[in-house]
């Protein structure tokens, strides 16, 4: 039981940490080099298809990864778990209204508050990427530590 939770923790971890890396790197960076209302009409359907993705592999990290530190007592299971679930309530707190704002038909795609909320969006899901490679780090180094 052990080790399904801690290569369930690591797995999952490093699914929501790698998406999260692409989008902070690659994709978000892609969307803002074109026009804002191009950037928004993209926003748009991709926050929707990663939403719940996200959700699903934190939720999984943090759970298994609190499982593997109960089992094995070390103490990198716990501050991985805390950090990776940590990315769900700063969602809440930070992201959740940014990410209404953008979703908000009533936005004007061309709008400087558009290209506002964009670059702030970008910002806040660069602290949800370091959060995850944080807890994928220490998630792994607790793998080799027990191996």
């Amino acid at each position: 039981m052990k080790s399904v939770c801690e290569l369930l923790a690591l797995y999952s971890c490093g699914l929501f940490a790698g998406a999260a890396l692409y989008v902070s790197l690659v994709e978000h960076p892609a969307r803002m080099s074109s026009r804002v209302s191009l950037a928004l009409a993209e926003f748009r359907p991709s926050y929707k298809r990663a939403a719940l993705m996200q959700v699903v592999l934190a939720a999984i990290a943090f759970t298994s990864g609190t499982a593997a530190w109960l089992a094995r007592g070390r103490v990198n299971w716990l501050i991985g778990a805390l950090l990776v679930g940590s990315v769900m309530p700063f969602t809440l707190i930070f992201i959740l209204s940014t990410n209404r704002r953008l979703l908000d038909t009533a936005l004007d795609p061309s709008s400087d508050c558009a290209l506002r909320l964009l670059r702030q969006w970008g910002r806040l899901h660069a602290v949800r990427t370091m959060l995850s490679l944080a807890a994928f780090g220490l998630f792994a180094s607790a793998m080799i530590l027990d191996w």
